[in-house]
């Protein structure tokens, strides 16, 4: 009989990315999907769709249960942070099995405050962070920061870079916290101030087991989707994205990981971005799933990261450890209603007329 996973969110650019290529490695294997948007669902390219509750009913963990025992599913993959979070708390109702760190790790990591404090502590390089407790007193937050402009604004929960903008006074941090709590509910006190960090813009996926670093690979943004909507100019949905081969951004992902979770399981995708002094600093760490668009690049690297991930979720042997399966020279390019495309830098011009 086939291996059986369920792979959550199916439909969505992160899930379609993942089966892919999962499916070039194991072709045999049975990726059911589910998801609470039945017309997201429809895109699903894998096996039998499933419709759920949203994350958070009360009863979305008997709805994958029962998805988990009828499909006889092995392996549940989430594919957001909203899933990753559903899973943890249920893991213990669920039959199939979960390649998750830990509860207390999840947690950790899912608030950028908690974990930028976390990996400071433990000397690992974050950016210098504070929360806003009050809007009426926020010029003595910024009087933290020794006079830094601008300052990076964002809640402490979230990914996507939601809420996050760039400020260089108190009053235009104060009419921005104010405009998303009055827009979108969110409360002062969920804002942070943190330094801003100006250079190169770094991800980093990795796969650990029992405290071992299984595997890892590294790239760099180059540019995103939606700016000219979005005050900051960033967000962490890149629409041009390329391979790096950076020892820097592993020995730092090393760090944070074994910082929060000492006997790391799982997937850790590690946000970074470049000082002044072009030194990388840790921005943000989804612990539990890969990144939405990386697992596009694995045809062309070495391991496929998304193939291995289940290898390891279903208990099975790898045949590296430390494996860093960094390159330079491949280029993802992605646009709505589009498959991912990759190119090597060798390749960027061919069949291209110079106007």
């Amino acid at each position: 009989m086939s291996t059986r996973i369920l792979v959550m969110g199916a439909g969505t650019a992160a899930s379609q990315n993942l089966l892919r290529s999962i499916q070039a490695g194991a072709p045999e294997l049975v990726a059911v999907g589910c998801h609470s948007d039945r017309f997201v669902l429809r895109m699903w390219a894998g096996g039998p769709r499933y419709l759920t509750p949203p994350v958070g009913h009360p009863t979305y963990a008997s709805a994958l249960a029962r998805i988990v025992k009828k499909e006889r599913v092995e392996l549940v993959v989430p594919t957001t942070d909203g899933e990753v979070a559903a899973v943890s708390k249920h893991r213990d109702r669920l039959r199939g099995r979960h390649f998750l760190p830990a509860r207390d790790v999840i947690r950790t990591c899912g608030d950028k405050l908690a974990l930028t404090r976390r990996l400071r502590a433990a000397g690992v390089p974050a950016p210098e962070t504070h929360p806003v407790k009050d809007l009426e007193r926020i010029e003595a937050a910024f009087e933290r920061f020794g006079g830094q402009s601008p300052l990076w604004c964002r809640p402490r929960i979230g990914s996507c870079a939601r809420g996050a903008a760039a400020v260089t006074t108190p009053k235009q941090a104060r009419a921005w916290i104010s405009l998303w709590a009055e827009m979108r509910h969110v409360p002062p006190e969920d804002f942070t101030l943190c330094e801003y960090l100006p250079g190169r813009d770094f991800l980093c996926q990795s796969l650990w087991r029992n405290g071992e670093l299984i595997l890892v690979n590294t790239f760099e943004r180059l540019a995103y989707f939606g700016v000219d909507n979005i005050p900051s100019g960033i967000t962490s949905l890149s629409s041009l994205a390329k391979t790096v081969a950076d020892p820097r951004l592993v020995d730092l992902a090393r760090a944070a990981v074994r910082a929060v979770a000492p006997r790391a399981s799982g997937a850790f995708s590690i946000d970074s971005k470049e000082n002044h002094a072009g030194e990388p600093m840790v921005t943000e760490i989804n612990a539990g799933r890969l990144f939405m668009a990386m697992t596009a690049f694995d045809g062309v690297l070495k391991h496929s990261m998304a193939s291995t991930y289940v290898r390891l979720g279903l208990g099975e042997p790898v045949e590296f450890r430390e494996e860093y399966d960094g390159q330079e020279g491949w280029y993802m390019v992605r646009d709505l209603d589009a498959h991912p495309g990759i190119v090597h830098v060798d390749d960027l011009f061919e069949r291209i007329l110079d106007a």
